[in-house]
């Protein structure tokens, strides 16, 4: 296949190049190619314009850009950036696939399960739309609605609601480790929020599955069978590292550090992949302790 990827150089992005590289034409759209071509290899085109783009020649469409949504204080200015980052580009995508005579097979565009809002203990699948309305259901709700504007009987639209991506080479996981593995970790608040996760391998597994099945199309949960409360989760990654897990994060010092950002930590969803898992996908890290292993081993 030849395909786009946006957001190539993050996490997801950087990791899927690697998957796949020997098998697919890939071409990355980034703000500076000559470093990203550094980071991803020669055999990768990349391009600083969709005007570069042919897209009667891309077979399908991996979006995955977007400011980091954790890391900095939500002022106007960068909740702005943080909508803008993700909704700019899913129009223009959208618009020149709507513009090609001959136009992607599939949009695979991102989404977060930030979606849902803070739930409490309620299971939640994909059929759930008691969306609790808040800044990053909010973000996450108009970045869906946009890329569905690509459906049609030549694209099928495929949102990847992510959960919490475990890997040692970014995002949370690797935030978290430091001080659990000098034994300063702990709960953060009551603990009793859930937290969906999902192995970065099992990631890149239901991305291609999801590329690989023509007849899925609409919203995906990207996690892991199952949640664990953030106590639990504490308690599993000291236990891996073979640490204690005995100073908690109270939720008012977090609350004072980070502000209104703050409630991704100290709020969650109990997430579960049910399309996924009628559709026939099968993860390879169901359970945390196994998933925490691996990575940590």
């Amino acid at each position: 296949m030849h395909i786009l990827l946006t957001g190539g150089t993050g996490l997801i992005g950087t990791a899927l190049v690697k998957h796949w590289l020997n098998q697919h034409k890939l071409v990355v759209l980034t703000r500076d190619p000559a470093r990203a071509q550094q980071r991803l290899g020669p055999e990768v085109c990349t391009v600083q314009s969709l005007q570069q783009v042919d897209f009667n020649q891309i077979d399908a469409v991996i979006n995955l850009a977007g400011e980091p949504i954790v890391g900095k204080r939500w002022s106007h200015a960068q909740k702005r950036l943080l909508c803008e980052s993700r909704w700019m580009i899913t129009e223009q995508l959208v618009g020149a696939i709507k513009a090609a005579s001959s136009p992607p097979s599939v949009l695979i565009s991102g989404s977060a399960i930030g979606i849902y809002g803070r739930q409490q203990q309620q299971f939640i699948d994909e059929n759930y739309t008691l969306f609790n309305p808040e800044f990053a259901s909010m973000l996450c709700l108009q970045w869906e609605q946009l890329a569905q504007e690509a459906q049609s009987e030549h694209t099928r639209v495929c949102l990847l609601r992510t959960g919490i991506v475990l890997a040692n080479e970014g995002g949370a996981l690797k935030k978290m480790l430091p001080p659990f593995k000098l034994g300063l970790g702990g709960r953060i608040g009551t603990g009793e929020q859930y937290m969906s996760w999902v192995h970065l391998q099992d990631m890149l597994r239901l991305t291609d599955f999801l590329l690989q099945h023509p007849t899925l199309t609409g919203a995906f949960n990207a996690t892991a069978p199952n949640p664990v409360t953030n106590a639990e989760f504490s308690q599993q990654l000291a236990s891996a590292l073979h640490r204690p897990a005995i100073l908690p994060m109270p939720a008012v010092v977090l609350k004072l550090m980070l502000g209104e950002m703050a409630d991704l930590l100290l709020t969650g969803q109990r997430v579960i992949p049910a399309k996924l898992q009628h559709a026939g996908f099968t993860f390879n890290y169901t359970q945390l302790p196994d998933a925490l292993e691996a990575l940590q081993g």
